[in-house]
């Protein structure tokens, strides 16, 4: 977490740019971290809120623009090629499907809080090419909520950051370990599930 935030101090708007576009492409990423952390510095004064969600919206549009391109340039045989090296099944990539053609903009917009479903939403968005205007719409929708709430998190714990990056700090090996071990376990007990 200090990482994070000393890359954030150093860097600033331009270094919350580069994380962001990085979170809405799905690549693993801290970047709600990042977020909250940038909303820490708004409350220290060391950035400004309406220039940070600005940048947040600017780069989570470039981001997911990227991979809307991506999934519509390239589309689904390359999903289904690589899709073992991404986790994403043919069952996984079918689920997303028939939620988007069920509603384009709940899935567009909720799509990023679906487990598994989430680094997938702007790309399933280009295979199944919705109109760009219509999907830049709705992400922005949802970018400018996520960015709004996030940043308010962090301005609203800002003034404990200490203590708080001091008990992440202290605790993060075990909270890794255990969200680690919960995702190894995972297709084991749906696979058992099933057989019940």
């Amino acid at each position: 977490m200090d990482l994070i935030f000393n890359y954030l101090s150093a860097l600033g708007l331009g270094g919350l740019l580069a994380g962001v576009i990085i979170e809405a492409m799905g690549i693993p990423f801290p970047g709600g971290i990042m977020v909250v952390l940038a909303g820490f510095m708004v409350n220290q004064g060391r950035m400004n809120f309406l220039s940070a969600l600005l940048t947040l919206l600017s780069g989570y549009t470039a981001g997911s623009l990227t991979a809307y391109l991506i999934g519509r340039k390239l589309g689904q045989p390359f999903f289904m090629r690589g899709g073992r090296f991404l986790r994403i099944s043919p069952e996984k990539f079918e689920q997303a499907r028939g939620w988007l053609d069920r509603s384009a903009p709940a899935f567009i917009i909720f799509g990023r809080f679906l487990p598994g479903l989430s680094n997938l939403t702007p790309y399933m968005a280009g295979i199944s090419r919705i109109n760009i205007g219509y999907f830049l719409f709705y992400n922005s929708l949802f970018a400018l909520g996520w960015g709004f709430l996030y940043l308010m998190l962090g301005m609203f714990f800002g003034h404990n950051y200490q203590t708080i990056a001091g008990y992440l700090n202290n605790k993060l090996t075990l909270i890794g370990l255990v969200i680690l071990g919960l995702y190894l376990l995972y297709p084991f007990i749906k696979k058992n599930y099933r057989r019940i």
